[in-house]
């Protein structure tokens, strides 16, 4: 293959909206930065991208140094140094918000996790988001360790 088909091949492929997985999760190659992360928000399903939207807008608004990713289909948020604090990810019926040292935050987001550290927060269709208390975890977590440095 010559390298000017090669490059149109890959070219054609990033063009391509993502595949949508289980709970309509989008499908996105592992990458760094804010490219990838909005490449998922854009392929949400309905409802859930606005949800993305504001969740990214929030976390950039409350954390400007933050470092994003996308790492098994699922965006992810953190600070150089200290690793990720927090990550979402399509499921059915909500959008589901991992916060990796959410036994720390106050109040404690309300869903538990197996892990101790971890808890979640969840966002269905009709739920008025408390923006308030989301900023307030998202700077809360954001000055704890994270989870996997990078």
């Amino acid at each position: 293959m010559t390298a000017k088909k090669k490059t149109a091949k890959v070219a054609k492929k990033a063009a391509t909206k993502p595949k949508l997985l289980s709970g309509g999760n989008p499908q996105v190659a592992k990458d760094d930065g804010d490219t990838p992360v909005q490449a998922y928000i854009a392929a949400m399903p309905g409802w859930k991208r606005d949800v993305g939207r504001r969740l990214d807008v929030l976390i950039v608004h409350n954390v400007p140094s933050v470092r994003k990713a996308v790492r098994w289909n699922t965006p992810f948020y953190g600070i150089e140094c200290r690793g990720w604090f927090l990550a979402f990810h399509c499921i059915t019926k909500y959008v589901k918000v991992t916060f990796f040292r959410g036994s720390s935050l106050r109040p404690i987001p309300p869903v538990e996790s197996k892990q101790p550290d971890v808890r979640y927060f969840h966002i269905h269709e009709k739920d008025q988001l408390d923006e308030s208390l989301v900023a307030s975890w998202i700077r809360q977590a954001s000055d704890l360790p994270g989870d996997e440095l990078f």
